[in-house]
C-alpha cells in the first residue's frame, strides 16, 4: 500500500491555500488588531461572567506561583534542565508552550525571524531553545533584564550602532542566536503581517525563520495599548493560552538581494505558514491608526451624551459644540445661521464626516429626520440685542421679509418652492442668513451690498 505524500513547506495543495497575494483579500489595518479585548458575542460575555470568580482565584494564585518561577529561572544555568523546569512550572501559569517541526533547528543559524504576537514571544521560544533578544525601545535596568532581554546600553540608541553591536555579538564565539521581530510591534496573527523591517536582515546572510501562534479562551490575545504587566494578569487570568511554535527551514541570501528583498522573502515564507497575508502595512501605520482611532473616539462619546443631554431636556437652550476643532465649530456655527431649527449636534456630526458647509446643508435640507423644536433666545442672541437695542424691532419684521423659511422640512409646500432647483434654494438660504446676520449686527443693507 502506498503512503500518502506529506505535503512540503511552499508546494502542495496547502500551500496554494494558504499562499498570500493569491486568493486572499489583503486585510486592513483593523482587522490586523483587537481593539477590544473582551469578545462581541453575548453567549461568550455570560460563560466569561460566570468564569471571573475562578479567573481572579487563579490569577492570585499564579501570582504566587510565578514569583517562584522567576526564582527558579533567575536560580539555574541556563541548560536543557532549566528550560524543562521552567517550562513545566510555565504550565502551571496557564502558558502552554508546544513546538512542531523541532529537527529542523539548525544550531549553526545565528538568527531567528519570528512573528510578533505578544509581549512574551520571547519567552516562549526562550523555553524551547536558547536565544537572545535585545531590548530596542525602553531603557535598561531591572525590569528590562527580569523580562528576559539582553540590554546593550544607552550608546546603541540608533539604528547603525544597534546593527554594529548586534554583529559584533553574533560573531563571538559561544554566543546563542538572536531572537528578532521584524514587525516590530504585535499583531492578533489571524489577517495578516506587519511589513518587516530591513535591518535584522543585514546582520547576518543566514536566518531560520520562525512562526508563533497564540490561542486562548474568552478573551483576545492582546490589545495595541496595553502593557506588559496587564497583558501578563490577564494571561494568569484565562484557563490556559496555548503558543504553538513551528520551525522552519533555514534561508539563505541570494547573490543580488537586496535588503529588502531577502526580508520580503522570509516574511512570505512566515506569512504561508502561518495562513495568512503578507502586508504592506508598517509600524507606523499601526500607531497612526490608533491615534486616529482616540482622536475620533471622543468627540463621538460627546455627540452621544449631547444626544442624551437634548432628549432629556426638550425645549432647553441647545447644548454648544461637541468639538473643539474651531473650523469645524465655526462651519457648524454658518450652518445654524442657514438652519436655525436643526440642532447644534446633528449640525456638527455631519460636518465632522463631509467637512462642507455645502454638503452639511444639502444633507440636511433632504433628511427627512425631525428635530425637537429649539428655543434660540440663547446667549448670542441675548448680547446682540444687549449691544444693538434697536435691532428688537427688526427682529419682528424677519418674518414678514424673508418669505423662504430655512428648514429644510418647510420646502415644497407650494408647487412653486417643490420646481425650484437645490441651488436655487441654496441661493435662497444664503439670502435669509444674510438678512438675519445683518439684522442681528444693525449693519446698513445699503453698506453691504
Amino acid at each position: 500500500m502506498r503512503r500518502a505524500d506529506r505535503p512540503v513547506l511552499g508546494s502542495g495543495s496547502d500551500s496554494r491555500r494558504n499562499r498570500p497575494g493569491g486568493d486572499m483579500e489583503a486585510p486592513g489595518v483593523e482587522q490586523m488588531f483587537d481593539f477590544q479585548r473582551l469578545p462581541n458575542n453575548r453567549l461568550a460575555l455570560l460563560l466569561l461572567l460566570l468564569y471571573s470568580p475562578v479567573g481572579l482565584c487563579l490569577m492570585l494564585m499564579r501570582l504566587f506561583i510565578g514569583v517562584h518561577v522567576f526564582l527558579v529561572s533567575c536560580a539555574l544555568p541556563d541548560s536543557f534542565i532549566r528550560r524543562f523546569v521552567v517550562r513545566i512550572m510555565c504550565s502551571v501559569l496557564g502558558m502552554h508552550v508546544r513546538q512542531r517541526r523541532p529537527q529542523m533547528r539548525d544550531g549553526s543559524v545565528k538568527l531567528y525571524i519570528c512573528n510578533h504576537v505578544t509581549q512574551f514571544d520571547h519567552n516562549v521560544i526562550n523555553l524551547l531553545t536558547s536565544c537572545s533578544t535585545p531590548m530596542l525601545e525602553d531603557s535598561a535596568g531591572f525590569v528590562c533584564w527580569a523580562r528576559g532581554f539582553m540590554e546593550l546600553g544607552a550608546e546603541t540608541r540608533a539604528r547603525a550602532e544597534l546593527s554594529d553591536a548586534l554583529r559584533r555579538y553574533s560573531s563571538s564565539p559561544g554566543a546563542p542566536p538572536l531572537l528578532l521581530f521584524p514587525e516590530e510591534d504585535t499583531t492578533n496573527g489571524r489577517a495578516g503581517l506587519l511589513k518587516f523591517s530591513s535591518w535584522p536582515f543585514s546582520l547576518t546572510d543566514c536566518v531560520q525563520p520562525v512562526t508563533l501562534l497564540v490561542k486562548r479562551p474568552f478573551l483576545a490575545v492582546t490589545t495595541p495599548e496595553s502593557s506588559w504587566l496587564a497583558e501578563l494578569l490577564w494571561t494568569f487570568f484565562v484557563p490556559f493560552t496555548v503558543y504553538q511554535v513551528r520551525w522552519l527551514p533555514p534561508v539563505s541570501r541570494r547573490d543580488g538581494d537586496s535588503l529588502q528583498d531577502f526580508a520580503g522573502r522570509v516574511q512570505q515564507l512566515l506569512a504561508i505558514d502561518l495562513g495568512v497575508v503578507s502586508t504592506n502595512i508598517t509600524r507606523a501605520d499601526k500607531a497612526e491608526h490608533i491615534k486616529r482611532k482616540r482622536h475620533t473616539a471622543a468627540p463621538t462619546a460627546a455627540l452621544s451624551f449631547g444626544a442624551r443631554q437634548r432628549t432629556a431636556n426638550v425645549g432647553f437652550v441647545a447644548p454648544g459644540p461637541v468639538t473643539e476643532d474651531p473650523k469645524i465649530v465655526r462651519m457648524a456655527q454658518q450652518v445654524k445661521d442657514v438652519l436655525p431649527a436643526v440642532p447644534l449636534g446633528v449640525i456638527t456630526r455631519d460636518l465632522m464626516k463631509t467637512n462642507c458647509v455645502d454638503t452639511t446643508i444639502t444633507n440636511l435640507l433632504e433628511s427627512t429626520e425631525e428635530y425637537p423644536p429649539e428655543v434660540t433666545g440663547g446667549s448670542t442672541s441675548g448680547a446682540a440685542r444687549q449691544q444693538h437695542p434697536s435691532s428688537s424691532s427688526s427682529f419682528s419684521s424677519t418674518a414678514a421679509i424673508s418669505t423662504v423659511k430655512p428648514a429644510a422640512k418647510m420646502f415644497g409646500k407650494s408647487p412653486c418652492e417643490r420646481h425650484m432647483s437645490l441651488q436655487e434654494r441654496k441661493e435662497a438660504l444664503y439670502e435669509y442668513a444674510r438678512r438675519r446676520y445683518i439684522e442681528q449686527h444693525g449693519l446698513d443693507p445699503e453698506d453691504d451690498m
